[in-house]
């Protein structure tokens, strides 16, 4: 058996597979995020390890462990772990949707004008290495004291096993990698006054990536030690999990942030538009992604505000016959990285008129998260990215007029598949399995069966088309005002 360990934002999943890729058992732990200041997000790397052992007890409340041969792990990007010569944790990890670091990232790119051809990417503040500038000008004493500096699935490695060590897919958004070579940029590194000595060892996800300690093995009742693979960040991990491996493949993620993901051959890159070029966990393979930073928390927001559930939302939308709408709004509740690579983004709600309501809002709001996706789209194309086949995972692919919203303003079916909410789980445990040497890459990282495929309506498509311009309009308005 094989376990995958997914370090969310805001839950760590586990689920232990077998050598079919059946679920065996699973268990989900919820985590907290601090805000202490505008545009901060952070976490207690600790509270994660706190985590971890609670859902590897209730793991072991369902099925014995005792045939553990591998473990996988799937984490949040980005996330800045500073850890000193005792392998104490110096401050809390400042997350992917940290935006502090703003004039940081104008620095960076000043001071590494290669820095776009050498890591494929513009420096955001969700990224690790501004993050690191920022700590070096505002928390010297902590700077001074760092001996690695590891991703949060990585931290969870340490914990695991005592040894640093980061994969290529995860490693590729600190802005610290060459990624076109798969390796740490000694430019980059020296950029933000950090030396390769600070970083991890990089492996591929599908290599080794340490063992577990011989005292967690006991505790766990394992027979025998369990290899940890080198694994991946999250959405790497999700496309393995529903089998995105090939180039052309490609899926959109509809979880609290949103990805348009897409497989390629070889290294491409479009960073002046906002996507991202990342080394992909399968060897010699490469993807790009766009990213919107609120998907679906767009829809929870709203939830609240409106006091109904989510579901209750969408029935009242599904209640009455349906057209593209007319409000229109912009889902930048958190800023937003693709393609304005603007922190200060704000969300609005623009064509508001007496008559409208609950149902209005909650179609603007379902809309605006898919013309941020068709924003995602343009930019993978322009930066020449085939895109074959497109799947939806994530908790927002559970609703089929949202699914539909989707294909008709990206105007390609849109594939849901069994059990795709276990996305980077899944491919976490699927790594663990080749790190063991269980199988090929095609045998073990088989698509999921479709569950349905969901085509564009085409009398939508022209609306849609319409309201994508007006959508790209309203931003281009109000950008000074943000």
């Amino acid at each position: 058996m094989f376990l995958g360990i997914d370090l969310g934002t805001s839950a760590i999943k586990l689920l232990v597979i077998n050598e079919s890729n059946s679920v065996l058992a699973e268990s989900n732990i919820s985590l907290d995020v601090s805000r202490p200041h505008p545009l901060w997000s952070e976490q207690e790397p600790n509270q994660w390890w706190i985590a971890l052992l609670e859902g590897i007890e209730d793991l072991k409340s369902q099925i014995s462990l005792s045939d553990l041969k591998g473990i996988g792990l799937s984490g949040q990007m980005h996330g800045a772990v500073l850890i000193d010569k005792n392998g104490e944790v110096l401050r809390p990890a400042i997350l992917w949707n940290d935006g502090r670091s703003v004039k940081e990232c104008f620095e960076l790119e000043n001071s590494v004008p290669d820095m776009h051809h050498i890591t494929g990417n513009l420096a955001m503040p969700g990224f690790t290495a501004p993050k690191l500038i920022w700590i070096k000008k505002n928390e010297p004493e902590i700077f001074d004291k760092i001996w690695k500096v590891l991703l949060p699935k990585d931290f969870l490695r340490f914990k695991l096993c005592g040894e640093a060590i980061s994969d290529m897919s995860d490693s590729s958004g600190t802005l610290w990698m060459d990624t076109a070579e798969r390796e740490w940029s000694e430019i980059m590194l020296k950029a933000t006054d950090l030396t390769r000595s600070q970083m991890p060892q990089l492996v591929e996800g599908t290599s080794l990536g340490g063992v577990l300690r011989s005292e967690l093995v006991k505790q766990w009742g394992i027979n025998s030690t369990p290899i940890i693979a080198g694994s991946a960040g999250d959405n790497a991990a999700g496309a393995v999990g529903i089998g995105a491996i090939k180039p052309g493949s490609a899926f959109v993620s509809l979880g609290t942030s949103g990805v348009y993901f897409v497989v390629n051959p070889l290294f491409l890159n479009n960073p002046k538009q906002g996507s991202h070029a990342f080394c992909h966990c399968i060897p010699d393979t490469w993807h790009q992604m766009g990213v919107i930073l609120s998907a679906s928390s767009c829809l929870s927001w709203l939830s609240r505000i409106l006091k109904q559930n989510e579901g209750e939302l969408i029935s009242i939308l599904e209640s009455s016959p349906f057209k593209p709408g007319e409000v229109m709004f912009l889902p930048y509740l958190s800023g937003e990285r693709t393609p304005h690579n603007n922190p200060n983004a704000q969300g609005v709600f623009f064509g508001l008129k007496h008559e409208h309501g609950t149902k209005e809002l909650t179609q603007a709001v379902l809309e605006g998260v898919a013309y941020a996706f068709g924003d995602c789209q343009k930019i993978l194309l322009d930066a020449g990215s085939e895109i074959d086949e497109v799947s939806l995972i994530g908790g927002g692919s559970k609703s089929h007029l949202w699914a539909q919203i989707l294909a008709s303003i990206l105007e390609r079916p849109m594939i849901r598949h069994e059990s795709s909410e276990m996305g980077p789980a899944m491919g976490a445990a699927r790594l663990a399995m080749l790190a063991n040497n269980n199988g090929t890459i095609d045998e073990i990282c088989k698509r999921l069966p479709i569950k349905e495929v969901i085509e564009p309506n085409l009398s939508f498509v022209s609306r849609y088309r319409e309201g994508q311009v007006r959508y790209r309009k309203i931003y281009r308005q109000l950008e000074e005002e943000f």
